[in-house]
């Protein structure tokens, strides 16, 4: 089964959040399904929120997409993820994640910012997996 990380798990497996960061930093290792905003959006969470110099960021970045697969956020996934917004009720960042992971064949969307639970076109689950 192919499965996609949202940037949340990324960022909590390089916390320090006891449980947490622990099923995050599991997740992370299997190799999930990335995109290119995820690697964009990690970078600047861990050097604003967690104040990662830039060259300690990248070097993260850099291990993140050897380890994981990563896909494009082009033009295609950008019109696909505003139809998606709109049907489901998305923001437009959260949209653009769904339509990646979609394109990318992913049954499953690792997410704590996600409904939990929400089937995306029959084709892809959202799971939480922070809940117990």
């Amino acid at each position: 089964m192919r499965a996609f990380a949202d940037t949340n798990l990324i960022v909590y497996a390089e916390s320090d959040d006891g449980e947490k960061s622990a099923r995050a930093r599991s997740i992370v290792e299997s190799g999930p399904v990335i995109s290119t905003q995820v690697v964009n959006e990690t970078i600047a969470a861990l050097t604003s929120k967690f104040r990662f110099t830039r060259p300690d960021a990248y070097e993260l970045a850099n291990a993140l997409m050897d380890l994981c697969e990563v896909v494009p956020v082009d033009q295609r996934t950008v019109r696909e993820a505003m139809a998606l917004a709109l049907r489901y009720q998305l923001s437009h960042w959260d949209a653009l994640i769904v339509a990646a992971a979609l394109n990318a064949g992913c049954a499953v969307l690792y997410s704590e910012d996600m409904q939990h639970g929400q089937r995306i076109d029959d084709r892809l689950t959202i799971v939480n997996p922070f809940i117990a």
